[in-house]
């Protein structure tokens, strides 16, 4: 299992994971406002988000990395390397999504885990992370990585559990 950035050799299972994202309607850091999904395009976003270029409007500097296990992709993170106004309220610094067919099956741990060591490459020396109040799998995959809650906000409408995560 590892943490690599976004490329074409694992195409097909990232496009099969799309699909398994969309079927369950699950949406994220990965519906680039503007950008269909090609490949090439993709690849490119992240590179330039990276870099704090061409960034949606309200997105932050972020860089993307795939979880892959046995050459297929399981899971995506987007580490953000800063905070704005929304992203203090949900969202956070670390976004992920394990593919629905590989739940329950120990990757958002790990998944945060390596994401863990990369944001303090970034330089970052500390990080929030969200979940929805009673989402027990978000909460119990961001407590085993060291999330201490800081508390629990409403966002429109709904529950919003904020962790901090110090990295020294």
């Amino acid at each position: 299992m590892k943490l690599i950035k976004p490329n074409k050799q694992h195409e097909k299972s990232w496009k099969k994971a799309l699909k398994e994202f969309e079927n369950n309607q699950i949406t994220g850091f990965w519906n680039i406002p503007g950008l269909e999904m090609n490949l090439k395009e993709y690849l490119q976003s992240t590179i330039d988000h990276s870099n704090g270029k061409n960034l949606p409007e309200n997105w932050v500097p972020a860089t993307t990395y795939w979880l892959i296990d046995k050459d297929e992709f399981v899971a995506h993170i987007n580490i953000r390397h800063k905070l704005n106004e929304k992203l203090k309220k949900i969202g956070g610094n670390i976004g992920y999504s394990v593919r629905p067919s590989a739940h329950k099956k120990g990757y958002g741990t790990n998944i945060l885990k390596l994401a863990l060591a990369k944001a303090k490459e970034i330089g970052l020396k500390k990080v929030m992370l969200t979940c929805d109040d009673g989402n027990i799998a978000s909460e119990k995959i961001i407590e085993r990585n060291g999330g201490k809650l800081k508390e629990i906000s409403d966002f429109e409408g709904k529950k919003i559990r904020k962790y901090w995560i110090d990295l020294n």
